[in-house]
């Protein structure tokens, strides 16, 4: 059986999750990074581009271009601040390939680090909780809020990323979709990667991965991290316990276009 659920054990400091060259996705890198009050972390992106959420805690953050770029004025972003996934909205830094960050921790706290290849000159950008889109999806049990974060208004070359908070007892994701082939208008080929945390934290979810090679299904805990090479991957949060997923979208074409399970997608008509 494939094995796509990973339980990393976060440490301080940075913690790769999902590293260049992982066999299922080619797009996608992940990490965790927990920071201390007062403490700092640095990285030079050289030829991805990368997105920074921040989870939880109060950062700033300080972007420049590398030595032999050609782009990209200087930026500092002071108190980047969140009280945890569940109560506050994000703020989302995008980062273009060919530049540098800093972050220094005002307050004790988490940030997601997502990379991906990229040749694309451009800007780095903040983008605040005000600007963070929210949509509410689906209905009855299977109704969500989904936010969008770097999304098409973000000049990047392959991220697509945002959150999804199911309520207690409801799904998400629902009517199952996938979308791997390319098909467009219908279908655009992504990969994909989902984030996980509870609240309360001991709680969990189910994720279901099926198409017609292989159906699995896993259980969520508190930090859990999927990989969604392909297939239809509806969600589950146990009843008692709010789930929130950090996902993370990447290919060839940056276009959102999920495909339903035709026979589920009756439920839209409940």
């Amino acid at each position: 059986m494939e094995d796509l659920h990973y339980r990393p054990l976060l440490k301080d400091g940075y913690t790769p999750v999902v590293e260049e060259g992982n066999e299922k996705l080619k797009y996608i890198e992940f990490g965790v990074l927990r920071l201390k009050e007062g403490e700092s972390f640095q990285e030079n992106l050289e030829n991805k581009e990368a997105a920074l959420i921040i989870l939880q805690g109060k950062f700033t953050v300080k972007a420049k271009k590398s030595v032999g770029a050609t782009f990209m004025a200087p930026k500092e972003w002071k108190s980047l601040e969140r009280k945890n996934v569940f109560e506050d909205k994000a703020h989302g830094v995008y980062l273009p390939p060919h530049s540098s960050y800093q972050v220094r921790a005002e307050r004790e706290g988490e940030i997601a680090i997502v990379k991906s290849p990229s040749g694309l000159e451009g800007e780095a950008r903040l983008v605040t909780p005000r600007e963070v889109k929210v949509n509410l999806r689906g209905k009855g049990n299977f109704q969500r809020n989904v936010y969008d974060i770097i999304d098409s208004d973000v000049k990047a070359q392959r991220l697509l990323v945002g959150e999804t908070i199911n309520l207690p007892g409801n799904w998400s994701s629902y009517p199952p979709h996938k979308h791997d082939q390319d098909n467009l208008p219908s279908e655009s080929k992504l990969e994909e990667l989902y984030f996980f945390k509870l609240n309360p934290a001991q709680g969990f979810g189910i994720i279901r991965l099926y198409d017609k090679t292989r159906d699995q299904v896993y259980v969520l805990q508190n930090n859990d991290v999927v990989l969604i090479d392909r297939g239809y991957h509806p969600v589950a949060a146990a009843p008692g316990y709010s789930l929130y997923y950090l996902w993370i979208l990447a290919g060839e074409t940056r276009t959102l276009a999920p495909n339903d399970d035709p026979q589920h997608s009756w439920v839209k008509d409940l």
